[in-house]
């Protein structure tokens, strides 16, 4: 088939973000588009958005502009802006940007090849392509689904081995810093049987790690069947051949059913890692934050998951300065945060979004007040993970082979069950002929701050 024209694209934001984008990225594919690296001298560029929160908007206005002085200097012929940041601001972001030739919706990504030809067309690009009219439509935008969208045929970003899978879109949750809801909709589960099918098509294509992402995880299957089926789901994804590491981001703690830690604790699948976002432990503060859950259910539910799950590794995030939190009460999210001793632990200033029903709370504090609040938090967190990184010297820990590490011969970057990709650390690893992908057992000999050195031992796997 002769190509329609060239594109390069740019992914901005969360793992769930990344998922539209290889779907985007193969839909573009089998409508005839060619991919290229560089965007210097594409007809078109689609910048995929992330409109989360203030720093990530920045992020995504900085791109665009980026890739609109070089339209303007004729390195590029059209560019189209995708995903979050255009669902939020909708024909509003066409003012913001005024050289944007296309705008899609997050929910408008199945017509992406659409919104392209539209962009080339109207256009004209360093090929010599496009024929500029007036009138045509600029944005396109649609409804939120009543189901999850498939996310099969997608032309992947990630390394071979490891696959993103979304098993839901939307939130229902209510909380009043978030804006989420507004740009994904309400909660929509994907049917098992799809995500079961989705995970098949990602092993044939050589993934062995899979990473389920959501909203909102432990949600899974409320609307569909009425009741949670998460633990069901896990189960099912088990039995797919070649899939051989799960792992569980986005945890809402609420939902955990005793099915559902009986999965996590006996699969041998299922790695002990578990990413819980719980933003706040002080009562007052969760509760103005709408979050439906108090202290004694989070410090009950922790117990429950550290007795269970055997060398489990925590995953976290806090929100500091949000309104009305007082001195007091960041004092006690201090401790608990000394105390629970999470092995992973990211923290955030709160992000004023227009919209939420945080913004008419009042309280606000001023930016160097939570600036100093994250930095104290996070020194906090720095002597344990630290501490931690110091005793896993001496153990064998399983990991799997990212690839080979650029500053140091011989050695690959690979990463154990506590770390999850981009987000988390990493272990080099001493060892020849591996490859990515490899899951090997290596015997831990130092640690280089968050990060781990081993030499490996045994088997390939």
């Amino acid at each position: 088939m002769e190509s329609k024209g060239t594109y390069a694209f740019v992914s901005l934001g969360c793992p769930k973000n990344l998922v539209d984008s290889e779907r985007m990225l193969g839909k573009l594919a089998q409508d005839g588009y060619t991919l290229v690296t560089d965007v210097d001298g594409a007809d078109v560029v689609v910048v995929n958005t992330c409109g989360f929160i203030e720093p990530a908007r920045q992020e995504s206005l900085g791109v665009i502009r980026e890739m609109l002085e070089l339209k303007e200097q004729g390195r590029v012929g059209a560019v189209v802006v995708a995903g979050c940041l255009a669902e939020r601001k909708h024909d509003e972001l066409l003012n913001e940007v005024p050289g944007v030739d296309q705008i899609v919706g997050v929910f408008g990504r199945e017509e992406i090849a659409h919104v392209v030809d539209r962009a080339i067309k109207l256009s004209p690009s360093p090929s010599g392509r496009g024929d500029r009219g007036e009138g045509d439509q600029r944005s396109l935008f649609r409804p939120a689904p009543v189901r999850a969208l498939e996310d099969t045929a997608r032309l992947r970003i990630t390394p071979r081995h490891y696959a993103y899978l979304k098993i839901s879109e939307g939130c229902d949750r209510t909380c009043t810093f978030c804006a989420i809801p507004g740009m994904r909709g309400k909660h929509v589960t994907k049917p098992i049987e799809e995500v079961v099918r989705e995970a098949k098509e990602l092993a044939d294509d050589g993934v062995r790690e899979l990473i389920l992402v959501a909203q909102d995880t432990t949600y899974y299957g409320l609307d569909l069947y009425g009741e949670v089926r998460f633990a069901e789901l896990l189960r099912e994804l088990e039995k797919v051949d070649g899939i051989e590491w799960i792992r569980v981001l986005y945890l809402y703690p609420i939902y955990f059913t005793d099915a559902l830690i009986e999965t996590l604790a006996t699969s041998e699948k299922i790695i002990p890692y578990l990413d819980m976002p719980l933003q706040h432990i002080n009562d007052r503060t969760l509760k103005r934050m709408q979050r439906r859950v108090r202290r004694e259910d989070i410090e009950t539910l922790l117990g429950k998951l550290r007795r269970a799950i055997t060398n489990l590794t925590l995953r976290t995030t806090f929100i500091v300065g949000f309104p009305g939190e007082t001195d007091a009460e960041f004092e006690e999210l201090v401790a608990f945060v000394k105390d629970a001793k999470f092995e992973r632990c990211g923290v955030f200033t709160y992000s004023l979004e227009p919209g939420t029903p945080a913004v008419k709370l009042d309280g606000h504090l001023s930016e160097e007040v939570k600036a100093e609040r994250r930095n104290r938090l996070m020194e906090a967190q720095q002597a344990i993970a630290l501490n931690w990184c110091a005793a896993q010297v001496g153990k064998t820990l399983d990991v799997i082979v990212d690839g080979p590490d650029p500053e140091v011969p011989n050695h690959v970057q690979a990463r154990g069950h506590a770390d999850a990709p981009d987000i988390d650390c990493m272990v080099r690893v001493k060892g020849k002929n591996l490859q990515p992908g490899d899951i090997i057992s290596v015997k831990i000999t130092a640690a280089d701050g968050y990060d781990l050195a081993g030499r490996a031992i045994g088997a390939v796997r």
